[in-house]
């Protein structure tokens, strides 16, 4: 779009009112002109250390600044390792209804069925067989809290734990675990490190991993090949939006294949202050911290 009939920026021409009636006129018209080239975006954000603090308050002016880019004609979405259960009042504080939700770290993307409710519908979902991967963490993590989450939604744990969200959840001993196809498993271990976890993980091999640590260290396992990425590469095939109008915002080492993803299409992605050194090089750009704003510094720019 052309903008020689505009005054230059930071600039002001004084108009009659008719003349400025057609000024309001013609934007307004080539705004709506589908022939006329819009960049929107496809914004996708982490939830725990990009959205929200350790304490699960909000980072500040998130909401506000995530309220603008949607003035802006972006997209606002949520790609995180959370569950359904555990994302929806995220989604509600933060004011959206995006068409598309990425939960469990790209193994379930919902699509909304009705915005006002934030009813959605699994619209993909990927799935293993876990029975291998949990006697072979077993062996290693015995005293560990195990969670999976099954293909319908309801998940399954050994052991109840204070900050899980346990909706639709239910109890169970650790064998019925791997008694069916999983879309992902969860290990928490309150006595161990991230980095023991990394260590772990290195020593016994296991693939398409993520992790992440607020007051215990967790071991995220997704299926293999699964991560946000590929969630999102959905997403953003059906909305039809061009791979380099994507940003991607996180702060954990299961928003690294994300970040390249996004980087690789000539997108942006953004990694906050406080995430692991390894985190922040993947990325091709580092905002302020979850604590001093880092999301909305970012959003208020568009």
């Amino acid at each position: 779009m052309t903008d020689a009939h505009l005054p230059a920026t930071g600039s002001i021409k004084v108009v009659a009112p008719k003349k400025a009636a057609k000024l309001v006129e013609r934007v307004a018209r080539d705004t709506e002109n589908p022939a006329v080239a819009t960049e929107q975006l496809l914004i996708a954000l982490d939830i725990d250390g990009t959205v929200l603090l350790e304490d699960e308050s909000l980072s500040p002016g998130v909401v506000d600044a995530v309220e603008h880019a949607h003035r802006a004609g972006h997209e606002v979405m949520v790609a995180t390792g959370r569950s359904w259960e555990g994302t929806r009042g995220i989604v509600r504080v933060l004011g959206i209804a995006p068409e598309f939700v990425v939960c469990s770290n790209g193994a379930v993307v919902l699509k909304r069925l009705e915005a006002d409710e934030l009813q959605y519908e699994r619209w993909h979902v990927e799935t293993f067989d876990p029975s291998a991967v949990l006697e072979q963490l077993r062996e290693h993590l015995p005293d560990a809290r195990y969670l999976v989450e099954l293909p319908d939604g309801r998940r399954l744990y050994t052991e109840y734990l204070e900050d899980w969200n346990l909706t639709n959840a239910r109890r169970v001993p650790f064998e019925e675990l791997g008694a069916q196809p999983v879309c992902r498993i969860v290990v928490v271990s309150p006595d161990k490190r991230e980095k023991d976890f990394v260590d772990l993980v290195a020593r016994i091999g296991l693939n398409h991993v993520s992790y992440a640590v607020g007051w215990t260290a967790w071991l995220d396992i997704a299926p293999q090949g699964v991560d946000k990425s590929t969630g999102l590469e959905l997403v953003r095939t059906e909305l039809g939006i061009d791979p380099a109008h994507v940003l991607v915002m996180g702060d954990g080492r299961n928003d690294v294949g994300m970040f390249r993803w996004a980087l690789d299409n000539g997108g942006r992605a953004v990694a906050m202050a406080q995430g692991p050194q390894e985190v922040r090089d993947a990325a091709g750009e580092t905002t302020s911290s979850v604590h001093e704003g880092g999301v909305a510094a970012v959003l208020r720019l568009l």
